[in-house]
């Protein structure tokens, strides 16, 4: 499988993501991709080979392999990886549809119109929602896939020996793992890996929300105090310094908001004056 493309693709959410987000992404791929490529497909690509059967009935080594590795670990961590990394992927094209909705505004109204988005790329009304969401999304993935591992494999632990007695076995066999210890340590190591990166996605999403919540406070009070100077309904250029303080006014949607001059406070200006 060639990870490159998702490479090339998630290096446009470093632009839109926070912090945690970047810490994040590089987590995933240093730690994640990198050791599943490198390490983990070369560990895993003799496990049928060199599982053995104390016995000669055929069919039984593929039974007992069949009994204890429902799934095996390369392909639950290649289809982790792909569902964990592609609602990022949502975001970029989010914004690429805001920067398209621009364009297509500024061709059909000239330069000089006003504009749709002061930044397409800032996480305000929709945006907000589709990035919150995909951080939902890659904590519940991984959450799944942790519980999905112990579930398959208890402890995250793969024994030397496993007895089986499924049929055509004649009785009870001893089955050997190749390379037990090796796998365990790679197991708990991607297992540790993800369990960080649903903390960051937590993290992340605290962040949002607070931040969030405080803009919204910080709004609604503004607005109090500007009701409070202009009590005669004079609330225009309230409304103006709600837009030049960070896009406040249009927190709750991502409907398109009052086209927007190209300098704001050149606005604000002239209409005092």
């Amino acid at each position: 499988m060639n990870w490159s493309i998702f490479e090339g693709l998630l290096s446009g959410v470093n632009k839109y993501s926070t912090a945690f987000g970047r810490i994040w992404l590089s987590l995933v791929f240093i730690f994640r991709v990198l050791v599943y490529l490198v390490t983990a497909e070369r560990v895993w690509s003799d496990d049928h080979k060199d599982f053995d059967c104390n016995t000669r009935q055929p069919g039984c080594s593929n039974v007992c392999f069949d009994e204890f590795f429902p799934v095996s670990h390369v392909r639950l961590w290649a289809l982790q990886l792909i569902l964990v990394t592609c609602p990022s992927l949502l975001v970029v094209m989010h914004v690429a549809y805001r920067e398209v909705q621009e364009k297509r505004h500024r061709e059909a109204h000239g330069e000089n119109s006003g504009r749709l988005y002061l930044n397409p790329g800032k996480k305000r009304g929709g945006l907000w929602w589709t990035y919150v969401c995909s951080l939902v999304f890659k904590a519940s993935v991984d959450i799944a896939f942790l519980y999905v591992f112990h579930s398959f494999y208890p402890k995250y632990i793969l024994p030397p020996v496993v007895k089986c007695h499924a049929d055509p076995c004649p009785n009870i066999v001893d089955c050997f793992i190749a390379k037990p210890s090796e796998k365990n340590i790679f197991t708990l190591f991607m297992v540790a890996t993800a369990a960080i990166c649903i903390l960051l996605n937590l993290v992340e999403l605290i962040y949002l929300v607070s931040k969030r919540c405080h803009e919204c406070l910080a709004a609604r009070k503004a607005q109090a105090m500007c009701t409070g100077h202009h009590p005669h309904g004079t609330t225009s250029s309230c409304k103006q310094d709600d837009l030049l303080s960070g896009d406040l006014i249009f927190l709750g949607s991502d409907s398109h908001p009052p086209l927007l001059p190209d300098r704001p406070r050149d606005h604000v200006k002239k209409t005092i004056l």
